[in-house]
């Protein structure tokens, strides 16, 4: 794997080095040592994967309350997503910026958000499927987002969402002060 540092400190997108035959490829999506070396959470208990029918959905911007933070592997396994990362840390030099990047079955890139940052995607192609590592337990109402369209964000989407859920489109805007934990 090759692990690159992205401009928001501490998210990696994470590249597959595909072994390669007559038969197809074989990589590694995970390695314990290489993400410790790397000071990167290794310790998954809960895999998630969302699969959205059509081009155009937009999911997100969700992330945890500061006590059930959770750090995120992601992976687009079926057809591609614009995935969209923002930093929320108190004190980090990075604070309120945004990171959006094309994962796809393609291009075989992952992405590894730390804790603190809100996450989004929007699905490029209909029927992507994205496969999520999560270093924590899913706790019910611990999940919180903030609006796809924050004006004070200012993610620039490859194109405008055509499906959104109720939840997500009602987000409110992300406000730097802080959230409750």
């Amino acid at each position: 794997m090759i692990f690159s540092e992205t401009r928001l400190l501490g998210a990696y997108t994470v590249d597959l080095e595909l072994n390669q035959d007559a038969r197809g490829y074989f990589a590694r999506t995970f390695c314990q040592r290489e993400f410790s070396e790397h000071g990167l959470i290794a310790h998954y208990p809960q895999c998630n994967v969302s699969y959205n029918r059509d081009k155009g959905t937009l999911r997100g911007l969700h992330y945890n309350r500061l006590a059930h933070e959770e750090a995120k592997l992601v992976r687009c396994q079926v057809g591609s997503i614009y995935d969209v990362i923002v930093d929320l840390r108190q004190g980090s030099p990075t604070l309120g910026q945004w990171l959006g990047i094309e994962l796809s079955a393609q291009n075989h890139r992952m992405l590894y958000i730390p804790k603190g940052f809100a996450h989004g995607f929007l699905t490029l192609t209909p029927h992507s499927e994205i496969h999520y590592q999560m270093s924590e337990f899913y706790v019910p109402g611990a999940g919180l987002g903030l609006r796809y369209d924050d004006p004070g964000i200012g993610i620039e989407w490859p194109e405008a969402p055509r499906v959104i859920s109720q939840r997500d489109r009602n987000y409110p805007d992300w406000h730097p002060e802080g959230e409750d934990d």
